[in-house]
């Protein structure tokens, strides 16, 4: 449970950076069409093994703009991603939710 206290402020503010991130993303490829985008579906693979943990980080996901988590099957995320063409599956893990994954995983051990 300390894990989780000292953890949950840290992810706040990851996710509120990502979000931002993602929401002035979006914005530049709304405002300025000649910027790529190539949405489709991602298969995502998590190491947690906490069912709410698996919550939080779908829900991460759907939060930020250009993403949104469809399914959690066992271990496995389906995301309708903005950029799903453009990065090979490893480079869209990464993107899609390596900073919240990695956090989730200091409060599940």
């Amino acid at each position: 449970m300390i894990k989780f206290v000292i953890n949950f402020p840290i992810y706040l503010v990851v996710l509120l950076v990502e979000m931002v991130k993602a929401n002035l993303d979006v914005a530049l490829r709304v405002i300025n069409p000649s910027l790529p985008i190539s949405p489709g579906f991602v298969k995502v693979r998590t190491d947690l093994k906490s069912d709410w943990l698996k919550f939080i980080l779908a829900n991460s996901i759907t939060l930020t703009p250009g993403t949104m988590t469809l399914d959690v099957e066992e271990q496995e995320l389906t995301v309708h991603w903005i950029k799903a063409g453009m990065y090979p599956q490893e480079k869209a893990k990464e993107l899609i939710c390596g900073r919240f994954e990695r956090i989730l995983k200091r409060m599940e051990s």
